[in-house]
């Protein structure tokens, strides 16, 4: 058999453009006055024809084989190859919403295979099985330019999880919008604790500081309310590197780790669950609220939103039932070790700000601007006295006075006007779970 015996179409498009070259292809070689040319087409167009692939006859139109017979004197060919659809890797039968699912699962699973992100959503009952292709999909993360094993920002970045829930937790701190409180402003800073393996929210909570003593406080909290982690993950800002935090994990056997400076990626998780509640929560916090209105909104995003929605990073699956089997060790905090303070005394011990200070349970400011200088001399810190100065410091300590200190404050920033249309998708939230008639809704009982 020669060369020439074997040679076959390249794929569909060229047997489709063979087939219909064949049909126009006398027409096409005949010099034909326009009244011929119409009466040819026209005896075209009565005859049925059987396109490759089919199984069944069909009929062609006189305005089709007048556009092939054009397309094919000018481009020859090539100008008979169907068109793709203008909708490819669309994937039209798919909303949305599993749209963006999909993508989202891809971004967080670089390296998952097509049909084993399908087969998993499939199991879960995420997606109805048949209702998109491999090949589908497969299309619609090239057009978005997530193929697979490939990451966005050029790093290499190997995915990695916690072997189950309860054993590694996150840690870190949102800054959120100022807020109005009376004729003061004050900052918001949203402290939260996030489980790896489940992305369950173990801990969250809304301050107007950004302390260590805040941060052992919610590491308190988590510990008395799900026991013991494995390990922590912390950023590698000051709030998570002083002694008493890891003098508090040694303690408990948890394993303290910080990522690398500036890297926020390395913390992806964490980073993926604020954009989340800056979207559904902070984002549409107004001015004039106070610390309670916001905690009870970040409460009901997490509780009545977050823990119920499916998620990317858990092919579909909701962070609390992932957590529903999460394995905590139990801590026994009754039985520290005698003459060691416990988290909460070490807590409690942290100072507000550096030109303050505790003496007897009650606060005092220094009058020098050398007390809360980096050079003064100072002995260590006792947990049992709260002192920081030595009795025979020059540094004369007076009391401190609430309302001379709240006149000192920076100048005030302009304020964005209040919205004309009401929109508070945490409040929305904050109805359902308290069983309240919807606030923005005309048809009030």
């Amino acid at each position: 058999m020669s060369e020439f015996e074997s040679l076959t179409p390249r794929d569909q498009a060229e047997r489709v453009a063979l087939f219909r070259a064949e049909l126009i292809g006398a027409v096409s070689r005949r010099e034909l006055s326009r009244g011929e040319l119409a009466a040819a087409l026209r005896a075209l167009a009565a005859e049925r024809y059987l396109p490759p692939g089919s199984k069944t006859l069909r009929y062609f139109g006189v305005s089709t084989f007048e556009r092939w017979l054009y397309a094919y004197r000018v481009h020859g060919l090539a100008g008979l190859r169907p068109a793709p659809r203008s909708d490819r890797g669309r994937a039209r039968d798919l909303t949305a919403e599993q749209r963006e699912f999909l993508l989202e699962i891809r971004r967080e699973h670089p390296t998952a295979s097509v049909p084993l992100i399908l087969r998993t959503l499939v199991a879960d009952g995420r997606l109805a099985a048949g209702v998109v292709s491999d090949t589908t999909v497969a299309r619609l993360y090239r057009d978005a330019g997530l193929e697979r094993g490939v990451v966005v920002d050029g790093h290499t970045r190997l995915r990695w999880q916690a072997d189950h829930a309860g054993a590694l937790w996150h840690g870190d701190v949102c800054h959120g919008p100022t807020l109005r409180i009376g004729k003061t402003t004050r900052r918001l800073r949203i402290h939260a604790m996030l489980d790896d393996a489940s992305r369950f929210i173990v801990a969250l909570k809304a301050l107007h500081s950004e302390r260590e003593a805040d941060m052992l406080d919610l590491l308190l909290f988590a510990l008395r309310r799900h026991g013991s982690p494995d390990a922590l993950y912390l950023d590698n800002g000051s709030t998570y590197r002083g002694e008493p935090l890891r003098l508090c994990c040694e303690r408990l056997g948890i394993t303290l780790i910080h990522a690398r400076p500036y890297d926020a990626p390395a913390r992806g998780k964490m980073e993926r669950f604020w954009r989340s509640l800056r979207a559904g929560c902070i984002d549409h916090l107004g001015a004039a609220m106070s610390l309670h209105d916001v905690q009870v909104r970040l409460d009901a995003f997490v509780d009545e939103h977050y823990h119920r929605a499916p998620h990317g990073g858990l092919y579909g699956k909701a962070p609390a039932d992932a957590w529903a089997g999460a394995t905590c060790r139990a801590i026994d905090e009754p039985r520290s070790p005698p003459h060691s303070p416990s988290i909460a005394a070490v807590a409690s011990a942290r100072t507000a700000r550096s030109t303050s200070t505790a003496t007897s349970g009650s606060s005092t400011r220094a009058s020098s601007p050398a007390a809360s200088s980096p050079s003064s001399p100072r002995t260590p810190a006792s947990l049992a006295s709260r002192s920081r100065f030595t009795t025979d410091t020059a540094t004369r300590l007076r009391a401190a006075d609430p309302v001379a200190a709240s006149r000192m404050r920076r100048p005030r920033r302009g304020e964005a006007p209040p919205p004309s249309i009401p929109f508070d998708p945490a409040g929305a939230l904050l109805d359902k779970a308290a069983g309240r008639h919807p606030r923005h809704r005309k048809d009030k009982p």
